[in-house]
């Protein structure tokens, strides 16, 4: 015989549903603290003993009274992983047909190409 009733079942992913939120929000906000330059780190130490005795009052307090730095500090940090991440592509590509194009151009001015060989290479790089 089963342990426990259906309900009971539902309550438990209930809760654990809960239980999981609340460890979400409180490292989403700990990382904020963390990433955060203009607190002190005896502000930050008070909000972390604050989080740690009252979890749920302590998320409700600073999603209230941070909320909006929060989401501009993540925005900003978004941005600069983009922006990096660009930079890294357009470092690992090159500079795509025209940096090609330009490449076999300085080999068949320094004659290591045939006219006939760097029309063909032309021709498969603008395809």
């Amino acid at each position: 015989m089963v342990g426990f009733s259906f309900w009971e079942a539902i309550w438990l992913i209930f809760v654990t549903f809960l239980f999981i939120t609340v460890l979400m929000m409180l490292f989403s906000v700990i990382v904020d603290l963390f990433r955060d330059d203009s607190l002190s780190g005896w502000g930050k130490a008070g909000w972390i003993v604050f989080l740690i005795i009252l979890p749920l009052i302590g998320l409700l307090i600073y999603v209230i009274a941070r909320g909006k730095g929060m989401a501009q500090r993540s925005a900003r940090e978004q941005a600069e992983a983009k922006q990096s991440f660009d930079a890294y592509v357009r470092e690992v590509a090159g500079g795509g047909a025209a940096s090609e194009l330009e490449k076999a151009n300085a080999l068949h001015a320094a004659g290591k190409l045939s006219d006939e060989e760097f029309a063909q290479l032309k021709a498969k790089i603008l395809a």
